[in-house]
């Protein structure tokens, strides 16, 4: 039996989605920004990376022809020799948000139709009766922060005093998310957990929609660090997704990264972490190796967001991106002859655009294996088609959104 890979790099959009200047993200443009940024030699660095942004593998598989429909360019460097090798073509989300729940619910064929809850731009912006509550279940003698701001930056001006008081940073972004961190140490990893789970009670009625546990190490400012120890405590998908579909038809499901996190452990099957890109690359191999007949596997690749996009760090961007495309062969060289592979996005994160947040983008989608034949796709209304797609490959029930391609 034929089985799957759905592999999400994290923020790797290709353009401005049709709504995005509702967001305020018309000209974001996650890969195609980096390209030419790399092409102008802005994104250099020692050690690390240097020229043109150098993508063979995902190029020959249309990823500038995805781009080119995207935004009508091809960008620097990722026009293929020759026709694709795959599927290609890009999708525009029509879920409420460009937050990761929404985008990956939408891949599994559950686009979000309702607006998420988030909290002001304002100082403090998490209600009182929310902070007293959670200062009083979970025993705490207050928090730090109570404000939007970015993970790396509130850990480093208030890590030193959280250590000192044992109160910890509670911040929030344009995301429906509230997220809480504390040193692994000092204030511990299992107790950060058990306050995130009151948290997550406590902000259901708020429609939020994740609470995430950020774990850091470090003796100060100088230092501190943000561990693999993070935990997403997510509300469960508002109707049935692709692994709901696979669990009914008992298939093999194997999960790699956040991506149990992200479905709040609904029908996500094995679960399997991994410390950064590289790590989840391996695990990605690893689940193919286990994956039975007639599988789906499910794989999140984090770091193109949260430690490049979020950071703004367009040569650590370039580079990550690099560096998976290096790997790519990997993964047809383990496969079966009736594997499918499916290369997406779940919202931009574009590293040239002010500020830290997300950016409303359409993203790739990219389809190879052996048994795939090559050619456009198109330009797809909703992330669903890659869901409906999945499962009409796999024969497994259809889903109530997408169409196949």
């Amino acid at each position: 039996m034929a089985r799957a890979f759905l592999l999400v790099l994290d923020s790797v959009g290709i353009g401005g989605a049709p709504d995005a200047a509702l967001y305020g993200d018309a000209d974001a443009d996650t890969v195609g920004h980096i390209a030419e940024c790399c092409a102008r030699g802005e994104a250099d660095r020692a050690g690390l990376r240097s020229g043109p942004l150098r993508l063979p593998n995902l190029a020959a598989l249309g990823l500038g022809e995805a781009c080119r429909l995207a935004t009508g360019r091809i960008p620097p460097g990722l026009a293929c020799e020759g026709a694709p090798r795959g599927r290609f073509g890009c999708a525009a989300e029509t879920s409420h948000g460009k937050d990761t729940p929404s985008g990956h619910w939408e891949l599994a064929g559950a686009p979000v139709t309702f607006d998420w809850g988030y909290f002001p731009r304002t100082e403090p912006c998490f209600p009182d009766d929310l902070v007293d509550a959670l200062c009083r279940q979970a025993g705490l003698p207050g928090i730090l922060g109570n404000r939007h701001a970015s993970g790396t930056a509130v850990i480093a001006e208030l890590g030193e005093e959280h250590m000192r008081s044992g109160k910890p940073i509670c911040y929030t972004s344009a995301d429906s998310v509230f997220q809480i961190a504390a040193h692994e140490q000092s204030f511990g990893l299992e107790r950060l957990y058990e306050v995130c789970r009151i948290a997550r009670a406590l902000t259901e009625p708020l429609n939020i929609g994740r609470v995430i546990a950020r774990p850091f190490v470090g003796t100060g400012r100088n230092d501190f660090t943000r561990t693999a120890n993070r935990r997403d405590y997510a509300v469960p998908p508002h109707e049935p997704t692709l692994l709901d579909r696979a669990r009914e038809a008992n298939r093999d499901i194997i999960t790699v990264g956040k991506v149990a996190d992200i479905f709040a452990h609904s029908s996500t099957g094995l679960a399997i972490k991994g410390d950064g890109n590289a790590a989840l690359f391996d695990r990605t191999l690893d689940a193919m190796d286990r994956l039975g007949d007639g599988g789906l596997a499910f794989a999140n690749f984090i770091d193109f967001d949260t430690v490049y996009g979020h950071r703004r760090d367009v040569a650590g961007y370039a580079a990550a991106l690099e560096q998976f495309d290096a790997r790519l062969p990997e993964l047809l060289a383990r496969g079966r002859p009736d594997d499918l592979f499916v290369v997406t996005a779940d919202h931009g994160c574009d590293p040239t655009w002010p500020g830290s947040d997300h950016t409303r983008e359409q993203v790739p989608v990219l389809a190879f294996g052996p048994a795939v034949t090559p050619g456009s796709i198109g330009r797809r209304d909703t992330y669903a088609d890659v869901g409906a797609s999945l499962a009409r490959y796999l024969e497994i029930a259809p889903l109530q959104h997408g169409t196949v391609f």
